[in-house]
């Protein structure tokens, strides 16, 4: 099927309130804009500079949003037209955006990381660190960031039960959290190979590539 057949079958598959982030990493400009011009204008990136080359060719009502793992020094590059960083995973890393979101006159919306996966090669914050940040004073300083919600990534494992229950703790934690500040609206959780499993546990925000672009 054509890019555009494929999201038009996911999209179908997909709940009114969770949201579609086609990832493109990798993939050429042409393959955005057969997205694009089928009606999909959120893309994900897991590179700063890629991302950037992109933004500069491509239509500028593209939300692009920043789904890798994020170098503190590379901030600046996109911090003019980022729509919504997912990757965060450290205080630092949020004092940086807010740093050069203040620069251009933005506030930038950011997902936390929490790190819910048993492999040791998963960025990511514990739920203890996560509440620590969020209840800092420190935290409470930064006016050029919005924390939107929670990202989060499952083990890479065939046992779909094991899948599951990552996601499902982070959902409890991420309702737990919503219910004390409105502003927490974005769950981030689910890719081609687990993305019924994410809607299933709450997603509101599912990171799809290869189901639409072709494998990598």
């Amino acid at each position: 099927m054509s890019i555009a057949n494929n999201l038009n079958h996911i999209k179908n598959q997909l709940p009114e309130h969770v949201t579609l982030v086609a990832v493109s990493k990798t993939k050429p400009v042409q393959a955005i804009l057969e997205g694009y011009n089928a009606g999909q204008i959120i893309f994900g990136e897991n590179k700063i500079q890629e991302m950037v080359t992109k933004y500069n060719e491509l239509p500028k009502d593209i939300k692009w949003h920043m789904i890798g793992h994020l170098q503190r020094n590379k901030v600046k590059y996109m911090a003019h037209f980022v729509d919504l960083i997912h990757g965060v995973d450290s205080f630092k890393t949020l004092t940086e955006i807010n740093k050069q979101a203040k620069k251009h006159e933005r506030v930038i919306n950011c997902l936390l990381q929490a790190k819910i996966a048993k492999e040791d090669t998963k960025f990511g914050l514990s739920f203890t660190d996560i509440k620590k940040i969020l209840t800092s004073d420190e935290f409470k300083e930064l006016e050029n960031i919005n924390i939107v919600g929670l990202m989060g990534m499952a083990s890479f494992t065939d046992d779909m039960r094991q899948v599951k229950d990552e996601f499902d703790r982070l959902t409890i934690f991420f309702n737990g959290l919503k219910t004390q500040d409105s502003r927490f609206k974005i769950l981030s959780i689910g890719m081609s190979g687990d993305y019924p499993l994410a809607i299933e546990s709450g997603s509101t925000m599912v990171r799809i590539g290869s189901a639409i672009f072709g494998v990598r």
